[in-house]
């Protein structure tokens, strides 16, 4: 997967079962130009869950694993048809190499300006800055300054009501986890009603 290939959106699936998982990607296929699906490795049965929804949309949607913590990790989450991985914190240097070798897009984490370069000079594609909404929106804009223009990506409090703010200060992506469903009952939903949440980003 290359880097222009990436979407601004990245909609982290955690906590849901295989049949929820599917029934939010079957609709977000429709808008697969605009959003990529990260599977959290912390959710049960994530590896084969991966796996059956990779197979299923990985054609038309990007998917990839988060909260990939380890070496082991990111070999067990490419096995199963990860397209890119995503963590709370810095990857090593054997992570960012597997991931080098085997086409995979690498986006560790990090919440300082030292940590971000690191990670740069290390060889990440992009750094996830998390949790996002401790540090603020202003904090893209502020370590960019300095530093360049990066592909940063905002996770961990972003949401409907504030991620413009975090594009418009500089962050190139965003994450937005369980709060984009928390108040949908994914089983008995419509598609409509998936849908309707899925569009409050692109407006």
């Amino acid at each position: 997967m290359r880097l222009e290939d990436y979407r601004r959106f990245t909609i982290i699936i955690r906590g849901y079962n295989l049949q929820q998982a599917d029934k939010i990607i079957n609709v977000l296929r429709e808008y697969a130009q605009y959003f990529t699906v990260e599977i959290a490795l912390n959710t049960k049965d994530s590896l084969s869950m991966l796996r059956f929804l990779s197979a299923k949309y990985g054609q038309k949607v990007f998917i990839g694993a988060g909260t990939v913590r380890t070496l082991e990790d990111a070999k067990a989450a490419v096995g199963a048809g990860a397209q890119f991985l995503l963590s709370p914190h810095g990857f090593t240097q054997s992570m960012l190499n597997y991931s080098k070798a085997e086409g995979i897009l690498a986006i560790p984490g990090a919440m300082t300006p030292s940590e971000i370069n690191e990670q740069f000079a290390m060889g990440a594609d992009i750094v996830k800055i998390f949790p996002a909404a401790t540090v603020g929106s202003q904090f893209f804009e502020a370590v960019q300054s300095p530093l360049g223009s990066l592909p940063l990506m905002a996770v961990g409090g972003v949401n409907a009501a504030n991620f413009k703010e975090f594009f418009n200060k500089g962050a190139a992506y965003v994450g937005i986890g369980g709060g984009m469903f928390e108040d949908l009952n994914i089983d008995a939903a419509s598609d409509a009603a998936i849908r309707e949440l899925l569009k409050v980003y692109l407006k």
